[in-house]
This record gives C-alpha cells, structure tokens and sequence, in this order.
C-alpha cells in the first residue's frame, strides 16, 4: 500500500529524521500501511510529573488513531497536553558477517498531538467498532455490543493523524561490500512471521458450539501483514 500518492506527512521539527534518512515514508499511505500491520501501540504520557508508556491495542480510520481504557485509569486521565504514540512491525533480523552490521527489517511510526475525549455515544461505539475489528476483523457485528453502563466506563481518546513520522528498514544486510564479505561466512534475513493460531474454546461453552466463521477463518498470517 505504501506508495507516493495521497497527501503528504506532516513535516514538523520532531517528525524530521536527523539520522537515517533513506528510512523515512513520506505519505499517508506510509502511516496507515503501519497501523494496518501492527497490533499494539505504546502511549508515551507524562502523569502526575511522571513518564509512563502504556501498551495497548488501537483503531483508527484515515485522519485518527482510537485508544481506549477504563475511567479509572491513570494513563487515560486527562486528557494531557501532549502525547506520543509508537507503533512497530518487526519484518525481519538481518544478520551480517559482523556483528556490527547486525540490523532488523521493521516498519514504525511516531504520531505527536493532543488526545481529546471521545464522550458522545454515538461516536464511542464507532471508535470501539474499529478498535474491535482491528484486532478481531468481523467481531463486531458477532459479540453482544457495549450497552449504556460500559459505555460509561469506557473512557476512549482521539488522537489526529496529524502530526506523525514513518521509518521503514527492509533488505538485507549492509557489509555486502565490505572485507567481510570474502570470509565465507553466511549472511541474511530471517523473516519474522506473526498470525492466529487455532482458537481454543472457553471452556464453559457448552458442548458442540461452533466456531464462528469470521474466527474460524483467522488463523494464519495477521492479515494486515500480507
């Protein structure tokens, strides 16, 4: 998906690679390519005087990243000044003839803004809805949806797509060229392969309860990796 149509990243003072600049994706296209394949983002968020980073599963759609957590937490207080997110795809270990050529293939974004509350019903639910299908596509319309209570504790955020920065390594290694080379020694990618594997059943489910079909057909790569 990633490409060199579409509007471009944002090109602020700390969305600006200093090092690695061969590395950076400068489209939007970039940005969502990465949200599609991860599963889980970092908060990075200062509360009460102190730096925390939170893991924890997203949804978004093409101008805002969803997060969600309980009213009584910590993290999700506020909503603070500012924030940054991360998200990383690890593709690969690239492994060189020198351990100092040793790199990794990954995918990463950094998203910077100014959370704000989500609080209008209508709209938690669809925040919940992408988050949901992110991480389960098609569990949405199949699980009992939130009713007014849950809701009500459910506190979520949104944050813009606004301000955001995209790194990508891919390829082999870097020492092809080098003295090293020349020594015999092996040199390469091992790819690095995440999916579902087959569900496992709570065990209070009554005997003979099928799996659903949007479940049944999950396991395998994750499928914003293909």
């Amino acid at each position: 998906m990633t490409g060199a149509v579409g509007p471009p990243l944002s090109g602020t003072p700390r969305t600006r690679l200093r090092r690695g600049r061969e590395k950076a994706r400068g489209r939007r296209e970039a940005l969502l390519d990465v949200l599609a394949a991860g599963f889980v983002c970092h908060l990075g968020v200062v509360v009460e005087g102190v730096v925390m980073v939170v893991p924890t599963v997203y949804g978004y759609d093409p101008d805002t990243l969803y997060l969600h957590g309980s009213v009584a937490s910590r993290s999700l207080a506020g909503p603070p000044d500012e924030v940054c997110v991360t998200v990383t795809v690890l593709d690969g270990v690239v492994l060189a003839r020198s351990v100092f050529e040793h790199s990794v293939n990954y995918r990463s974004a950094m998203i910077y803004g100014r959370p704000g509350d989500v609080t209008d019903d209508t709209e938690k639910l669809a925040a919940l809805r992408l988050i949901t299908e992110h991480v389960a596509p098609g569990q949405w319309d199949y699980a009992r949806q939130p009713n007014r209570r849950e809701l009500a504790a459910t506190r979520l955020w949104a944050l813009s797509l606004g301000e955001a920065s995209v790194k990508v390594r891919s390829g082999g290694p870097d020492d092809a060229d080098s003295a090293d080379a020349r020594d015999g020694r092996w040199a390469g990618e091992l790819p690095v392969l995440t999916g579902f594997g087959t569900p496992v059943p709570d065990p209070a489910l009554p005997v003979g309860t099928p799996v659903p079909r949007h479940v049944a057909d999950l396991p395998g790569t994750w499928p914003g990796r293909g």
